[in-house]
């Protein structure tokens, strides 16, 4: 069974169309990204999910059913706004949102002392959360979105904020919730996440899907460029598309950047190097980022801040 899908989803806000016909599947065990500018439609699509909001079109399935109370036991959620009752110890609020996700209260608590132990807060389980540092605080939030062992854990900007070690220690309990089979999906604008962690992702742009696959269909959207140091015949190989002189050296050669023509492999353009007679001094090939990707195929932005 899917532990997520998602068909024809769409939401307006009176006249902003926030998500446009969405359509989306999570299996158990994947690392799924939800990666967009600001007004992509990320956190819409997520609070739908959630049950929070309800669409104006479309079907969501959590776990074989529709979106609702039912869920919540199997479900966990870190949201963007990070907030705690600070009046509150470390351990009454895991175990509190353990509670309320249907876990009797003795086993919210220990799985809520066991979260703090691996997150080094065993120390602190009695402090207040007013009392501790944003970093610590950050890790009790976490903890409240692991404490029922979600089969759904949504992680909303979970990287927002992070300083590196706290960033280390999330991506480690991503790969953790992973490798016990639930299904992860995580909204990132920072790409270096998303390639690190996700099996598959996705990307928006104004409500619209306009890529899903894995990271190497990612970059296979985008040409191969290749860096070279060659004769000035290399410019003329068949495949290339553009070739940029960037500086001369000794012995008629140059610093080339080549840019090849969409389908042609790196490897074509050195045998044909190789059939001309042409001295190579280096041939690599510059494999485009997720970063590049995402600048390709949603832009830096679209503008659309309020309606995310």
């Amino acid at each position: 069974m899917q532990v997520l899908e998602v068909e024809g989803l769409t939401k307006r806000f009176g006249d902003v169309l926030a998500v446009d016909d969405l359509s989306f599947a999570v299996q158990p065990g994947e690392i799924y990204g939800f990666l967009g500018g600001n007004g992509a439609g990320k956190t819409t699509t997520l609070r739908m999910v959630l049950d929070i909001i309800r669409p104006s079109a479309g079907r969501i399935s959590v776990l074989g059913s529709a979106p609702g109370r039912r869920n919540t036991a199997a479900i966990g959620f870190l949201p963007e706004e990070r907030g705690l009752y600070g009046n509150m110890s470390a351990i009454d609020v895991i175990a509190y949102f353990g509670q309320l996700k249907q876990m009797p209260p003795s086993e919210a608590r220990a799985h809520g002392m066991e979260l703090l132990a691996r997150f080094d807060l065993a120390d602190r389980a009695r402090a207040k959360i007013c009392e501790m540092s944003k970093g610590m605080a950050q890790k009790v939030q976490l903890a409240t979105a692991l404490v029922n062992r979600p089969k759904l854990l949504i992680l909303d900007e979970p990287f927002s904020g992070l300083d590196p070690v706290n960033q280390g220690l999330l991506e480690q309990e991503i790969l953790r919730a992973s490798a016990g089979g639930a299904a992860v999906v995580f909204s990132t604008h920072v790409m270096q996440h998303a390639e690190r962690l996700c099996q598959r992702l996705l990307l928006l742009r104004r409500g619209r899907k306009r890529f899903e696959g894995t990271i190497e269909e990612a970059r296979s959207q985008l040409p191969s460029t290749i860096d070279a140091v060659a004769p000035a015949g290399i410019a003329a190989i068949p495949g290339v598309a553009r070739a940029t002189e960037r500086r001369p050296v000794e012995g008629g050669l140059s610093e080339w950047t080549l840019d090849l023509e969409p389908g042609t492999a790196p490897g074509d353009v050195l045998e044909q190097a190789s059939v001309r007679g042409l001295p190579l001094r280096r041939f690599e090939e510059r494999r485009a980022t997720l970063h590049d990707v995402f600048v390709h195929l949603v832009g830096s932005g679209d503008g659309r801040e309020s309606a995310q």
